[in-house]
């Protein structure tokens, strides 16, 4: 299907917006009447550089407040939507959205909101214009799709139908079932949008918090089933309202603007029995592991330090690269000494996949990018994408019979696993910039398949931590997206910590290995146990223990959760974890803890 995108979901001027529309491959356009007011451009020079952009100007909106109002108001709004008209005939644009008034002047009447809407669609008509009317959910007396329908069915004019928003429809929690009994052809448009489940004032929801689809609560792909059910066939169009696009890069929101439509297009594509309209990209190969994560720094001395408190060995080396290789069990940790970096950070991630050339070809259907390798003749074959935080995804098949390994790369890597009590990568954790939050979830869901999980909002010292997990469907392959969305505090600036989370199969042992080396660990306050004692019964034998080596607890219904916290290497730190029974979370309730004590280390 056609895709366009409403002007106001990007940031820039007119100019920018459409250069970044046309870059991110959008058929179409919908101009909002304050980009073409705010631009230098005339209405003529947008067209021109429009159809040079291959961009067709789908909708011009919005057009407010204008009908069931008495005739001296009336007559004030038809000479207001004549002037409209003839700048969109300059525009080269022949629909135009009407939206429901908000005005105190309407009056509760359809028939003369019908009446009125016809003689407006009468004039547009002589204009070749053709005019969407939308219920918006704080219409004053048309706030519901259906009541939009029985009005344009009422006027009965070719010239007039409706335009289907689904913020409007769904934030009321209206059922999108009735748009199959609109006839395909009387919808005009669609518009769409997502956004997360939030309760407060409508408006205020639909102004600031919308997303792309994929990235709130919404039920889009339902919706959009309805509408393709009921015949229409115009393009998928998203208008969304958010603080956070407004001021993001405008060419890189506008690829995330096309790969929520890609994935939607998906999605619909399922709930239909015959989709032929749909463009369907390929189907996502879902991660099954960690194969590494590759930690880079300038200096790797500390980093290695760090690694063999923690009982992995070094096991092998690149033949051409300063990279090292450091194992236990199937925890694999890369030290890059090659790639420039202020301070250590979690640069890759390789993922264990049966598919690694299915994975890139779904990665690279969604607008992500191959990233450049520098390989000699001699190595294996390793294909990678970016995410959004400009992390290195690496799409791996490891050690296995009839597929070249990354390992075989390295001199001297161990065939039999390094015993210990480290079994391999449970988690890792990435920290976002503010502006990427939503852009990751969608990518991480979109282009590997992982399941988003509930959003969190944990307390630093300094402000507030957004964190969202993404999974796979066993747990093997989980992935923590943090930001800090408050921003920085004036006396202590923004630190973007990551971690890799290591599971152990026996974290007393871990624990008391590590408490005996000293300076390893990060120091938990005393307050935490006497509250640990207060929150659970675990005896006092194991609430002795826990105090002891710096363990820190959690349950749920299905099981518990032991973990501890290295130091801080950088930017990167490790976190053992032991998960006993079901247990499923990451501590959520004990972060808190950690970034106080984090943060009074990096005091000292």
């Amino acid at each position: 299907m056609r895709k366009s995108i409403a002007t106001v979901s990007l940031s820039g001027t007119l100019a920018e917006k459409l250069t970044a529309i046309a870059g991110a491959g959008f058929d179409g356009v919908e101009i909002f009447e304050n980009d073409l007011l705010a631009s230098p451009l005339s209405p003529e020079e947008v067209r021109v550089r429009a159809a040079d952009l291959g961009l067709s100007i789908d909708l011009y909106q919005p057009f407010r407040d204008f009908e069931a109002v008495p005739a001296n108001v009336l007559d004030r709004n038809l000479r207001r939507a004549e002037h409209k008209f003839d700048v969109m005939e300059r525009l080269g644009s022949t629909r135009l959205l009407v939206c429901s008034s908000v005005s105190p002047e309407a009056v509760d009447d359809d028939a003369l909101a019908a009446e009125q809407l016809r003689l407006l669609a009468e004039r547009a008509a002589e204009h070749g214009i053709r005019i969407a009317y939308e219920a918006l959910a704080w219409g004053r007396h048309v706030n519901e799709y259906l009541h939009a329908w029985r009005i344009a069915r009422m006027a009965d004019h070719p010239s007039l139908g409706v335009c289907l928003d689904s913020f409007h429809i769904l934030s009321r929690g209206s059922d999108p079932g009735g748009i199959e009994a609109i006839p395909g052809e009387k919808i005009f448009f669609l518009q769409l949008a997502d956004a997360p489940l939030l309760a407060m004032d409508v408006l205020q929801w639909s102004r600031h918090y919308r997303c792309f689809p994929g990235q709130g609560g919404f039920d889009l792909a339902g919706l959009v089933a309805h509408v393709l059910r009921a015949g229409y066939s115009g393009p998928l169009s998203l208008e969304v309202f958010n603080d956070v696009f407004r001021q993001a890069d405008t060419a890189r929101t506008a690829v995330d603007a096309m790969r929520s439509l890609i994935a939607l297009e998906e999605s619909a594509a399922r709930r239909l029995p015959q989709a032929a309209a749909l463009s369907v990209p390929p189907r996502p190969v879902v991660p099954t592991g960690f194969a590494f994560a590759e930690l880079a720094a300038s200096d790797t001395a500390e980093l290695g330090a760090l690694l063999r408190a923690l009982g992995l060995a070094r096991t092998g080396v690149h033949g051409g690269k300063p990279v090292e290789l450091w194992e236990q069990g199937q925890a694999r940790i890369l030290l890059n000494a090659g790639e420039p970096a202020e301070d250590p950070s979690l640069d890759a991630i390789g993922l264990e996949t049966p598919d690694p050339a299915g994975s890139v070809k779904r990665a690279q259907s969604l607008l992500s990018p191959t990233l450049p390798r520098r390989r000699a003749p001699h190595d294996a074959p390793l294909d990678s994408v970016a995410a959004p935080d400009g992390t290195a995804l690496f799409f791996c098949r490891t050690a296995q019979p009839d597929h070249t390994s990354w390992t075989d790369d390295f001199t001297g890597a161990s065939v039999e696993p390094v015993p210990g009590e480290i079994t391999h990568i449970d988690h890792v954790a990435l920290t976002q910039p503010w502006h990427h939050f939503d852009e990751a979830s969608l990518f991480y869901r979109s282009v590997l398949g992982l399941r988003p999980q509930e959003s969190l909002e944990l307390a630093d010292p300094y402000g507030l931590l957004r964190s969202r997990a993404m999974t796979n469907a066993d747990g093997t392959v989980r992935i923590a997206l943090n930001v800090a969305y408050v921003g920085s505090h004036a006396s202590h600036p923004d630190v973007s910590w990551q971690h890799v989370a290591l599971a152990s199969r026996d974290i007393v042992a871990t624990a008391r290995r590590l408490r005996a080396l000293g300076g390893v660990l990060l120091p938990i306050p005393g307050n935490y146990y006497d509250d640990l004692e207060a929150r659970h019964d675990l005896g006092p034998e194991r609430h002795r223990m826990l105090r002891e080596l710096g363990l820190l607890y959690d349950r749920d219904a299905r099981g518990e959760f032991l973990h501890l916290y290295t130091i801080t290497v950088g930017r990167v730190f490790f976190e053992i974890v032991q998960r006993i029974g079901g247990y499923d979370g990451y501590g959520a309730q004990n972060a808190p803890i950690r970034l106080t004590a984090q943060h009074a280390a990096a005091d000292r």
